[in-house]
């Protein structure tokens, strides 16, 4: 068994260095690849990336002008070859280490989707105030659009059997990502765990990118995805059929 972990890359010349050591000595229970896609950094971050002498095994993609986090994981979706995939923002809000609690369900047969939650209590730690009371209220509509009880929808740590994420087609190209996959998983018949996760904020001093017409962007993907995208057009035919609820008439 092998997980993908698929890291899009903007503008982090700042602690890129700092986070590829990280991640590339990242040591996990089950084997692990990187794939790293720089969506047209003006920074120096594609220079760091491509002199970093990587012990694991990994791809680097490039892509030709900037595009948004969403268009990078699609790219790094088609890439990936891990048994599970999972996104890793290229910064320090989230703690690695929990990535291997992530794992477990998935090693053990328990789960398709893994979600690690900043708000599951399990460890002291400081929000802001703003992009707290944002993700819990987005997380909450989504909630009630889509029919799944999360704490915590726009969190970056997912984490998807193979069979699962390479048959959804995605759409959104920015940060409309969370949504998207949150309302159209919801659809399937999927084991979805989520597990407790620490969490560090950045402010945009310190490059947080996420602002608030993210958080308006979000609010029309919840409605769009989860009330007028219709199923078929979402599901590729190599989607297993125990994923269906329904049967083959989803399709």
């Amino acid at each position: 068994m092998k997980v993908s972990l698929i890291v899009p890359i903007y503008n982090e010349r700042q602690h890129l260095a700092e986070f590829l050591l990280k991640v590339d000595t990242l040591i996990l229970p089950i084997d692990k690849e990187l794939v790293l896609v720089d969506d047209c950094s003006t920074d120096g971050s594609s220079q760091i990336l491509d002199a970093y002498p990587f012990q694991t095994a990994c791809r680097i993609i490039h892509q030709p002008s900037n595009q948004g986090k969403g268009a990078a994981i699609q790219l790094g979706i088609k890439a990936a070859t891990g048994d599970i995939m999972g996104v890793q923002d290229a910064d320090f809000e989230y703690d690695m280490r929990d990535i291997s609690a992530l794992l477990k369900p998935f090693i053990e047969d328990r789960a398709d989707v893994v979600y690690g939650s900043r708000f599951k209590k399990s460890s002291e730690q400081v929000h802001r105030t703003f992009h707290y009371l944002i993700n819990r209220l987005l997380t909450l509509l989504s909630n009630l659009c889509c029919g799944l009880y999360l704490t915590d929808m726009e969190t970056c740590y997912k984490f998807f059997r193979r069979d699962v994420l390479t048959n959804i087609r995605l759409e959104s190209r920015r940060f409309g990502f969370e949504p998207e996959i949150t309302a159209k998983i919801a659809r399937l018949k999927l084991r979805i765990v989520e597990l407790p996760i620490s969490y560090y904020p950045r402010n945009y001093l310190q490059g947080k990118k996420i602002s608030w017409k993210d958080g308006l962007a979000a609010l029309r993907h919840i409605v769009y995805f989860n009330f007028f995208s219709p199923t078929r057009t979402f599901l590729d035919t190599d989607l297993p059929k125990h994923y269906l609820p329904s049967g083959d008439h989803w399709l």
